[in-house]
């Protein structure tokens, strides 16, 4: 392309994009996904989908272990690096960014900007077998679709807008970033949010970790972790036998939990997801554990499951040091939080849902909002507006058998979703 063209298609893009900034979501969507640059940056995108699939496979067979991130980081790091994107770098937590730069003048430092992260952790511990199996269009593998597809499918946005010669307004921050699964916490999210060079400069915030491009989520759920150790005097099964067991004790704060009644509506869920402890099967044990999530849509209802399941720990502890002997010692619960994640929601009449909404729309979906527990979860707590959005098909997300669609046509299509709404946000 020539200087002469290459100006004309500058002034295209600057254009509509001015025309999408003056209109309603509903219209300003249809000038974007109408635009010449998105059509060309949708021909990219098709003629890119091998590349894509890829790189997709590529990620996925490079481990990725909760607080152990640091080798799918580093391949990551490389290929925003060949996208073209600024400043590409790792921060202090182990998130890996690079900045996509706007035309707006402001001197590079007082620039807004919109963050788009996917997140680098998978939920599967060392040693899983992440080796990509083909079953026709589908890719099947842990963590392929959680969050590997959305890692992908950012790479492929970004050479499409490069390619396009697409203009934003305001700077993008695409980051992979660490620690959303588990115990991690969303560390990466907090740590760019609350530590991180931008986080002055962060002004809305979307998170790539779902399937289906018709729902947006805009509601944080709320959630509280616990590690409960008890601990006791452990012995002999057959010699000490009648002494207290922290077994005992953690199976009857089990069973009372299990009978908590929580509300339907707002949603409110518990769970003990990690047993353990124990050092044979002919001793008491001196010690055992158990790990134990509690969510709800509600502030006020978490509250009040936290403080009944810490009663029902209580409890137990005494019920056990009444029934059995104490002559060697007590039974002791250790409460620590493992994890918490903040409650919230970007309202639906706010500008970032609009706009995502109605491109959603233009795309032929039916827009749904939804509340789940993401790294939006973080930005929502502060106050920024944030939305969680879909990365295309993929189902059985953290199991074994979790797999991805890559069916061409539909592949494209989420693509285009995905970067239409990205380039509506950063209007």
């Amino acid at each position: 392309m020539n200087s002469r063209r290459l100006v004309l298609a500058s002034c295209l893009i600057a254009a509509s994009i001015a025309a999408a900034r003056a209109q309603t979501p509903s219209t300003g969507a249809e000038a974007i996904v109408g635009s010449p640059s998105f059509a060309a940056a949708s021909d990219f995108l098709t003629r890119d989908y091998d590349r894509f699939v890829g790189e997709l496979i590529t990620l996925t067979e490079i481990p990725a272990p909760p607080f152990k991130e640091t080798a799918r980081a580093a391949a990551f790091l490389q290929m925003l690096r060949a996208s073209g994107l600024a400043d590409v770098e790792t921060d202090g937590e182990g998130n890996v960014m690079g900045i996509r730069r706007g035309t707006f003048a402001q001197p590079p430092g007082d620039r807004t900007m919109l963050a788009v992260l996917a997140h680098l952790d998978t939920v599967f511990p060392e040693g899983t077998d992440v080796h990509v199996k083909r079953d026709g269009t589908r890719l099947r593998a842990p963590g392929v679709g959680d969050d590997t597809r959305a890692l992908a499918l950012m790479l492929t946005m970004i050479r499409a807008m490069n390619a396009a010669h697409v203009q934003t307004p305001h700077d993008i921050l695409f980051v992979g970033n660490v620690g959303e699964e588990g115990e991690g916490d969303l560390r990466g999210a907090k740590y760019l949010l609350l530590k991180g060079k931008y986080k002055d400069r962060i002004k809305s915030f979307i998170s790539i970790d779902g399937g289906d491009q018709g729902n947006i989520t805009n509601g944080a759920l709320g959630s509280k972790r616990y590690r409960v150790t008890f601990k006791g005097p452990g012995g002999h099964s057959y010699g000490a036998f009648g002494i207290v067991s922290p077994s005992f004790a953690m199976g009857e704060a089990i069973a009372k939990f299990s009978r908590i009644t929580v509300p339907a509506n707002p949603k409110t869920t518990f769970n003990v997801g990690v047993v353990q402890g124990g050092t044979s099967v002919n001793s008491i044990p001196a010690e055992v554990s158990m790990d134990v999530d509690m969510r709800s849509e509600s502030p006020d209802a978490l509250d009040k499951l936290v403080a009944d399941f810490q009663a029902v720990v209580r409890e137990a502890v005494a019920q056990e040091n009444a029934t059995r002997s104490t002559k060697e010692g007590k039974i002791e619960a250790e409460v620590k939080l493992i994890g918490d994640r903040p409650s919230g929601e970007t309202p639906v009449n706010s500008p970032l849902v609009q706009s995502a909404t109605a491109v959603v729309k233009a795309f032929g979906l039916t827009p749904r909002y939804s509340i789940s527990s993401t790294d939006s979860n973080i930005p929502i707590s502060l106050g920024l507006p944030a939305i969680t959005i879909g990365r295309g098909p993929s189902e059985r997300s953290h199991s074994l058998d979790e797999w991805t669609d890559v069916e061409k046509t539909a592949a494209v299509k989420a693509a285009h979703v995905a970067l239409a709404i990205v380039l509506a946000a950063a209007q």
